[in-house]
């Protein structure tokens, strides 16, 4: 291996939350700062919430009620059309 080339190693790294949970790791940087950990995950903590902004699943509901209303009106081709206009 070549020497001086790996950044140095710190294997008793200390990472804090926002919440105030530490702990430490091995890293490359002395300490690190993080937003979100295992403590105050809502995944891992066990608090299932269901991120719904401005009523986005209500939104694509109506949308959905609302296409199925409406019927479908077929297009026809330029080429049909005219044939039907030739054939009365």
């Amino acid at each position: 291996m070549k020497k001086d080339i790996y950044p140095k190693y710190f294997p008793e790294a200390k990472v804090t939350c926002s919440c105030g949970n530490a702990f430490t790791v091995g890293s490359t940087k002395e300490s690190i700062k993080v937003e979100i950990c295992s403590a105050c995950h809502p995944f891992y903590t066990g608090e299932g919430r269901v991120m719904d902004t401005a009523g986005r699943v209500e939104k694509f509901k109506a949308r959905q009620a609302l296409a199925s209303a409406t019927p479908k009106v077929k297009k026809v081709s330029k080429a049909v059309a005219k044939k039907a206009v030739k054939g009365k």
